[in-house]
């Protein structure tokens, strides 16, 4: 059990910190509001998906997924397009004042639902890495794995409305967070980029 355990939590950590659509939202979210409580609902929310679709890929859709040949490129596909909008999307949202661009609870888990279940390269880590991960084991040791790449992504999500809330303490102008934007948006461009390089391959 321990080492399913271990290796949920190495796999996990390993999906979760580079900078995609998802963290960055959190992370913005906590660095526009005044109090960490009120980015509650956008870290629940992206938590409770992460949780959703590793227990589905954990529980076989990874299996039957894998054997549908077509879906790869389609996957692929859906995935730059995505990945293009919302790296524009990111890097126009520098309003003048951060208050323009907080949202409410409502709000909060309408995006952070788009970003984690539209997100076809999210889709892709979790069912495809995690879920074939998880074959390595059986029974409650591979329950085990799950439960432990599900508790990286609560603790995480935590953390990372923590740190937006430190930064958005130290930088009252918002720059900071403009920034950050545009060095994202241009990440994420160039995952929408790699995508589509995939799609050429398999097609």
């Amino acid at each position: 059990m321990t080492e399913a355990i271990v290796h949920g939590i190495i796999l996990a950590f390993g999906l979760i910190l580079p900078l995609g659509v998802q963290n960055i939202f959190v992370f913005n979210q906590g660095a526009l509001h005044p109090r960490f409580r009120n980015t509650l609902p956008v870290v629940v929310t992206a938590a409770v998906c992460d949780t959703l679709l590793i227990t589905a890929a954990v529980g076989g859709v990874s299996l039957l997924l894998l054997t549908l040949d077509w879906l790869t490129p389609v996957i692929y596909g859906a995935g730059a397009l995505f990945l293009l909008y919302m790296g524009r999307q990111i890097w126009l949202s520098a309003p003048a004042s951060a208050e323009t661009r907080q949202l409410p609870a409502r709000g909060q888990i309408g995006y952070a639902l788009s970003v984690s279940l539209l997100n076809p390269h999210a889709l892709l880590d979790t069912v495809g890495v995690i879920g074939t991960g998880s074959l390595a084991y059986e029974g409650l040791e591979r329950w085990g794995f799950a439960a432990a790449t599900a508790a990286v992504s609560w603790l995480w999500f935590l953390g990372l409305a923590a740190a937006g809330r430190v930064l958005g303490r130290a930088d009252t102008s918002g720059r900071a967070v403009r920034l950050l934007n545009k060095g994202s948006a241009l990440l994420i461009w160039a995952m929408a980029v790699y995508m589509a390089l995939q799609l050429w391959r398999s097609v």
